[in-house]
């Protein structure tokens, strides 16, 4: 039986697993790039585009879903969104040709777009604006990130492409789960616990969102150009066979789950802005690790550089809804869409140049992004946080 102090808990649980199994049709886009080069012969180019065709609409399509639900609440999108992203991720092992995979993974991407904006606004009103809590949300997510290349791999290894259609499951789980989060919360998915009502909101500040989401752009192709090419990468670097390609990108999300718990720790003693730019600072020498150093070595650099790509993960979030305090739909949908939409934009070209001359010369390029996105944040101020607390849930 709940007791009454745990009863406000239980919405941000249940939205945090469903967040897990929402992003696990996010990890798995780079998961079944492999198979797609094996079964398909696809070249680096062409298995690039099918990130860009999950990343491409996402970046562009979840602004504006914020901005819907700036207008009105809706809650219905996170069960609806959830199935849709499973959807196109189970039919793209099975489609026929090329431009239909590109329309069914494009259309998970829209899926994913249209959930997260909606999800973080339930989720800061759950956890009442706390920075730690956030990170316990987006933590859900990273374990999404971190399990699909297991689960993909799993699932494929004895019927390959065609046994797709089984990663519809977590889909159909995860929109079970929102239906139960929103029915715990019993009320309309809005920011007034989160915003602090009867409080002044302060004006909206654009000059340090978009600088916040110029540094967001920086990380993004860090990330999403490391998860396409990672699992290729490792197994020239490395030697081995496929498990160590999936195991390196394994350490790779699953170091996010880590690094977005420490991160809600750590801004629960300084200021997220600190904590931010040091993470990206440590980005630079691990990112630089992945590329130049070859062996088992390569491992211990994939962890650095998820956890310095992963503390600021949740405090984006925060610190984007708390720069445009008026239009937090919005600033979820830029922080959390440009997060891993607009990476895939770079992607393929990435796999242009691995194609003319190597994955190791086409990855070298990644080094210099972090280190652009510690400029951009150098002077960045912390924001006005009102109503936000700092207290940590019990365990998600």
């Amino acid at each position: 039986m709940l007791t009454t102090t745990s009863r406000p808990h239980r919405p941000l649980t249940l939205l945090t697993c469903g967040h897990a199994c929402v992003d696990v049709y996010q990890g798995a886009v780079a998961a079944l790039v492999p198979y797609f080069v094996a079964e398909r012969a696809y070249g680096y180019a062409a298995a690039s585009a099918v990130v860009l065709a999950a990343s491409l609409l996402s970046s562009f399509v979840q602004p504006l879903f914020g901005a819907l639900t700036d207008r009105r609440a809706l809650p219905w999108l996170l069960p609806v969104s959830t199935v849709l992203a499973g959807a196109g991720i189970a039919l793209s092992g099975v489609v026929g040709s090329y431009p239909l995979t590109l329309a069914v993974v494009a259309v998970s991407g829209i899926g994913v777009a249209a959930y997260h904006p909606e999800a973080a606004r339930a989720a800061r009103r759950a956890s009442r604006g706390s920075h730690t809590a956030m990170g316990w949300f987006s933590l859900g997510g990273n374990l999404g990130f971190a399990t699909a290349p297991v689960l993909v791999a799993a699932v494929l290894a004895t019927g390959g492409l065609a046994a797709t259609p089984l990663l519809v499951v977590p889909a159909l789980a995860g929109a079970a789960l929102c239906a139960a989060a929103l029915r715990a919360m019993r009320a309309p998915v809005a920011d007034t616990a989160a915003d602090g009502a009867g409080t002044t909101v302060p004006p909206d500040d654009w000059a340090s969102f978009a600088r916040l989401s110029g540094a967001v752009v920086c990380r993004s192709v860090v990330f999403v150009g490391l998860s396409a090419f990672l699992t290729l990468y490792a197994r020239q670097r490395t030697g081995g066979g496929e498990l160590a390609g999936t195991a390196a990108l394994f350490t790779l999300y699953l170091g996010g789950a880590f690094g977005t718990v420490a991160g809600g720790k750590l801004a629960a003693r300084h200021p997220r802005t600190t904590v931010v730019r040091w993470s990206y600072a440590l980005s630079v020498l691990a990112v630089t690790g992945v590329v130049l150093v070859p062996g088992p070595l390569l491992y211990v650099f994939v962890a650095l550089t998820s956890a310095g790509l992963y503390v600021p993960f949740s405090l984006h979030v925060t610190l984007g809804q708390d720069y445009l305090p008026g239009r937090v739909g919005t600033a979820s949908g830029v922080t959390l869409g440009l997060a891993v939409g607009v990476g895939g934009i770079a992607t393929p070209f990435v796999g242009a140049l691995a194609d003319a001359t190597s994955l190791r010369t086409a990855l070298a390029p990644l080094i210099a992004l972090p280190a652009l996105g510690w400029l951009l944040l150098r002077t960045l101020r912390e924001p006005a946080a009102p109503g936000a607390g700092a207290g940590t849930p019990p365990p998600a």
